[in-house]
């Protein structure tokens, strides 16, 4: 059986599931049938989809696949080509990790019926949306994932804060969807060309190729968490419920860069050197942006989806270095670019899974999002606090973990931007990578953050006292995906070569061969330029590390010795007098919050003999939010406020601005032939 019907049939399970959900959600193994049975139809599409790209040596082997179904004269195209199959492993891969983790964390869901039918339907909608291979298609596909994961946003209703994410996700993923619609538009052109196979091979002028990306990033950018687009994220992700938050911001943003790269890298063809600065701008101040928005947070999943912001930015600056190499024919450093690119989205879905499961985790154990009110719970939740570390370790790009590797291939693509003949891109490329490496040492901080005052020093409310470990398939899921964190930083040249056809095909060039390294070293470029051996680097930390604590228990004191912790002069031994997450922030908030946030603090100290307690209060504005769009929304509340009376026309009026409307779509399509 073709490779693309089997994963077509996937997603007919999904959708079977998602139908079979809503008439068994409210029994009491709902919840297992339903997670298990997504877990053994995303096992296999994983691994159909893993099999497709190890074999994947040549064109001859993608499987494609056409259905009568969508646009009379077009059917529905279905295609599983190289870079289709390396983001289904990502999505399925996420997919199996997230059922098993919601075998556990499922049974502590209050309304399981507004959960169980969308899981599955949002699983079905990403994966159609990579296997789409005509604009209809893939339109009706995206569509559905963004509705399903909607609902899933939506599933605790009845919480304010809930209803706001969810309204104003749904308005900025329809916006999103109407970026695509015209992007497809421009590339169909006149004759309505909507499959991709039609648009690749159709020659498109510099004009349409530049609007074609604007709405691109516009459209895939809304949906991946670009800034300024991304003001949807941090709220929209913390609300659903944590196996679907790791779905959303480890996979979902993903299948928008799948949109975003099968476009620019395989539809538009050879791309401009000006494109690559437009990506480059963004992707540079989305990763810092994000990572200083989540360095101020003190809710954990809110911190969680703005780290996601800036994961993306290292993503799309990636991109935009592929581009410009690309442009200028350095296929080589083209191909480096773009598999750190694609490196640090399999990365970044495996840490960002990891960390969100472990807040799910906390949350269980606690109830508490807040990072103010835990602490201690290494004590108390080992495991999960041992898988929550490597998390930590990894997306701060620590070796030997997996983060280390994708970030240190994006660099490596930056230090070929000499060769780059515009003196433009000769300047900007080092700034860029000023910014990444910015972004990279601020995650190093947060994560120290996030780590040290959850789970470190002492419980600060009672029921961060009587945590207990959460349930083995939670703790399966997050060992799991701790182990790959692992793997793939210490073995990363099998990732790459397994890489190698999808930089091949939208390149026509890829890395040198990995594996046939010595001591399974990685040398992107040449021995002499640099090298890296994260197995070596491994086995050093763990032998120090062990040598060392063995000299220290072995020739050092013998015994236990106890004494009064350094009170740094408050000798109150109170909860309170611990790092909090708003105190460890605050010196880099008075460094960029000023410009960035326009942070205020305020201390309110009463007078000698007073007793009221003092009081130390930090105010800060989202400046994107204010600046861009609370004026649109005040225009449009001013424009519906004053087109209201066209709701009290008569007939003869009404049907006088719809013939008006037809002449004027008559003009504009006389003009467009």
């Amino acid at each position: 059986m073709m490779p693309a019907v089997v994963m077509l049939l996937c997603a007919m399970a999904f959708v079977g599931t998602a139908v079979v959900a809503i008439l068994v959600a409210r029994s009491i193994r709902a919840t297992q049938v339903i997670y298990g049975t997504s877990f053994v139809i995303s096992s296999i599409a994983f691994a159909t989809s893993l099999i497709q790209l190890a074999s994947a040596i040549s064109p001859a082997a993608e499987s494609t696949l056409i259905l009568p179904l969508g646009l009379p004269w077009l059917g529905a195209h279905f295609r599983l080509d190289t870079l289709a199959a390396f983001f289904l492993v990502v999505v399925d891969l996420g997919g199996v990790l997230a059922s098993l983790y919601a075998l556990g964390y499922g049974r502590h869901e209050h309304a399981p019926q507004r959960v169980l039918p969308f899981f599955p339907a949002f699983l079905a909608g990403m994966n159609l949306v990579i296997l789409a291979d005509d604009a209809f298609t893939f339109l009706l596909s995206w569509e559905f994932m963004s509705l399903a994961s909607w609902a899933l946003v939506m599933a605790n209703h009845r919480d304010a804060d809930n209803r706001k994410a969810g309204y104003l996700y749904i308005v900025m993923a329809s916006f999103g969807t109407l970026a695509l619609l015209l992007a497809f538009g421009l590339l169909a052109g006149p004759q309505s060309n909507y499959d991709f196979a039609a648009m690749r091979a159709a020659g498109h002028a510099p004009f349409t190729a530049g609007s074609v990306l604007i709405l691109l990033l516009l459209g895939a950018g809304s949906k991946a968490g670009l800034v300024p687009l991304h003001v949807w994220l941090p709220l929209a992700h913390p609300a659903a419920p944590s196996h679907v938050s790791a779905l959303m911001s480890g996979v979902m943003t993903k299948v928008a860069v799948y949109g975003f790269i099968r476009v620019v890298f395989d539809l538009l063809g050879t791309p401009t050197a000006w494109s690559s600065v437009v990506v480059l701008l963004f992707g540079g101040g989305t990763a810092v942006l994000g990572i200083l928005h989540a360095l101020m947070e003190k809710d954990l999943k809110r911190l969680l989806a703005y780290s996601t912001i800036e994961n993306i930015g290292v993503i799309f600056v990636s991109l935009g270095l592929a581009l410009a190499f690309a442009a200028n024919d350095m296929r080589l450093a083209a191909a480096l670019a773009l598999t750190a690119a694609l490196f640090h989205v399999l990365n970044h879905s495996f840490f960002k899974s990891l960390l969100f499961f472990g807040a799910g985790a906390v949350l269980t154990a606690t109830g508490e999002r807040n990072m103010e009110k835990l602490g201690g719970l290494i004590h108390r939740m080992p495991l999960t606090s041992c898988a929550f570390l490597v998390g930590c370790a990894a997306i701060s790009a620590l070796p030997p973990f997996n983060g280390f590797i994708s970030e240190w291939l994006a660099f490596q693509a930056i230090l070929q931007s000499p060769d780059l003949p515009q003196w433009g891109l000769k300047i900007m490329v080092p700034a860029v990578g000023g910014l990444l490496a910015l972004s990279a040492a601020l995650a190093a901080a947060c994560f120290v953050k996030v780590f040290g005052v959850i789970f470190l020093g002492r419980p600060r409310t009672q029921v961060a006292e009587h945590a207990r470990e959460v349930d083995r398939f939670s703790l399966a899921a997050m060992l799991t995906l701790a182990v790959f964190c692992l793997l793939a930083g210490i073995l990363p040249g099998v990732i790459i070569d397994g890489l190698a056809p999808v930089t091949r095909s939208l390149i026509g060039d890829k890395m040198p061969e990995q594996m046939s390294i010595p001591w399974l070293s990685i040398v992107p470029i040449a021995e002499s330029r640099s090298s890296y051996n994260g197995l070596l680097v491994f086995l050093f930390t763990v032998s120090s590390a062990s040598l060392t604590a063995y000299v220290i228990h072995r020739f050092a004191s013998r015994q236990l010795r106890r004494a009064p912790a350094w009170d740094c002069g408050f000798p109150d031994a109170g909860v309170a007098t611990q790092y909090t997450a708003g105190s460890f922030a605050q010196p880099i908030s008075r460094v960029f919050g000023t410009l960035v946030f326009q942070t205020r603090e305020r201390v309110e100290m009463p007078a000698p003999g007073d007793l009221r307690p003092a009081r130390f209060t930090v105010a800060s504005r989202d400046l994107i939010w204010d600046g861009l769009y609370m004026p649109v929304a005040g225009a449009v509340g001013f424009a519906a406020e004053k087109l209201n009376h066209l709701q009290f026309l008569t007939i003869r009026r009404y049907l006088s601005l719809v013939f008006l409307a037809l002449v004027i779509l008559l003009l504009v399509l006389a003009l467009w032939s």
